[in-house]
C-alpha cells in the first residue's frame, strides 16, 4: 500500500466520483483510477466502495477506512512540516492560530509568557475560522491555537480555556434596542440571521439554546461570519446570536444585548498537535491556568465561571 493508493480513496470518497476524482482532483484517466482503487481494496481485503449507477458510496468498511486514511495523510504532512522546521533550528518560531477577533482579549497574555519563557523565538501569528485552524493543526502549520472543541480533530487535543456567553446582535435602530435584554420568544418573531454557517461548534450550540427554551431559530439569512452577518442584520432588520467575545469587532450600526435567563455558552480551547514534541509547547500549556486568570482579571470581556 503506498500513499498515493490513500490520496486516491479519499478523494474518490469526497468526490463521490470516479470521473470527477480522477478530472477534477487527480488529474488522471478514470480506468487507471480504477485500478488503482481495485489494488487498494485487494490490499486491504475488503470492499471500500459502492459502485453506483450515478457514482460510489462507502460501503461500512470504507467509512471507516476514510477516518485512518485521512490521518495517516496528515500525519505524514505534519511529519515533512516537522522536518523541515528542525533543519531551520536558527529560525526558531512559535506559531500561534486565533479564531479571528480573539487576539484582542488573549494576544498580550500569550505574548508575556511566551517572551518569559523564550524571548529569543519568532512569534507568528494567524487568524482564521475554528475549523481552519483545526486542520492546521493537524497538517502541522500551528504549534497551538485558540478556537472551538471542533469534534472532526484526529490527532489534537483541547485544554480548557473559558466558556463564552452567547449575546444578541441587532441594527441600532431595531425596536428591541429600548430592552437591556433579549427574550427567547422575541428571537422567534424576528428574522433570524445566522452567523455560524462555517462555524459547526457554534451552530449546534444555538440549536440546543433554542430547543432548550422551546423555539425554533430557522435562519433566513447565512452570514459566514460576524461582518456578513453583521451587514445581514442591519439590512434585513433581523437578530443574530455570537459569542460575548465579538462585542469587540461590533461596527456603529448595530448593539448588543444580553439573553435572558441561563444564557447559552460557548467552550474557547487551546488546541495542540498530540505529536508536537516542542518544548515551548509544553510550557505554555503548563501555564494556561495563568493564562486564564490574566484575562478574566485583566479583560473587559466577562466570561462565564466554569460550574
Amino acid at each position: 500500500m503506498e500513499l498515493r493508493h490513500l490520496r486516491y480513496f479519499v478523494a474518490v470518497a469526497e468526490e463521490g466520483s470516479l470521473l470527477t476524482a480522477a478530472e477534477r482532483r487527480l488529474h488522471t484517466s478514470q480506468p487507471s483510477l480504477s485500478r488503482q482503487i481495485r489494488d487498494l481494496e485487494a490490499e486491504v481485503g475488503v470492499k471500500l466502495l459502492e459502485r453506483q449507477p450515478r457514482g460510489v458510496t462507502l460501503t461500512a468498511a470504507g467509512k471507516v477506512f476514510l477516518d485512518h486514511a485521512r490521518l495517516a495523510l496528515l500525519q505524514v504532512e505534519a511529519a515533512a512540516e516537522g522536518a523541515r522546521r528542525a533543519e531551520r533550528p536558527e529560525k526558531q518560531s512559535f506559531t500561534i492560530g486565533f479564531l479571528a477577533g480573539q487576539e484582542v482579549v488573549w494576544l498580550p497574555h500569550a505574548l508575556r509568557i511566551i517572551r518569559e519563557e523564550a524571548p529569543e523565538v519568532e512569534i507568528v501569528l494567524s487568524s482564521q475560522s475554528s475549523p481552519d485552524l483545526a486542520l492546521a493543526l493537524m497538517r502541522g502549520k500551528l504549534d497551538v491555537a485558540f478556537l472551538r472543541p471542533e469534534t472532526q480533530s484526529v490527532g489534537v487535543s483541547f485544554k480548557f480555556l473559558a466558556k463564552e456567553p452567547l449575546i444578541a446582535v441587532l441594527s441600532a435602530d431595531h425596536r428591541l434596542t429600548s430592552r437591556k435584554k433579549i427574550g427567547p420568544q422575541d428571537l422567534a418573531r424576528e428574522t433570524y440571521v445566522s452567523s455560524a454557517r462555517i462555524s459547526p461548534v457554534l451552530q449546534s450550540v444555538i440549536q440546543d439554546y433554542a430547543s432548550e427554551v422551546g423555539i425554533t431559530l430557522k435562519a433566513e439569512y447565512e452570514g459566514d461570519g460576524l461582518p456578513s452577518a453583521m451587514s445581514l442584520v442591519v439590512s434585513t432588520g433581523g437578530i443574530t446570536l455570537i459569542p460575548l467575545y465579538a462585542q469587540n469587532m461590533l461596527t456603529p450600526n448595530v448593539v448588543a444585548r444580553a439573553l435572558e435567563g441561563v444564557p447559552p455558552t460557548i467552550d474557547l480551547t487551546l488546541g495542540y498537535n498530540d505529536s508536537n514534541s516542542s518544548p515551548l509547547l509544553r510550557r505554555f500549556l503548563s501555564r494556561s491556568d495563568e493564562l486564564v486568570a490574566n484575562v478574566q482579571n485583566q479583560s473587559i470581556i466577562r466570561y462565564a465561571e466554569v460550574p
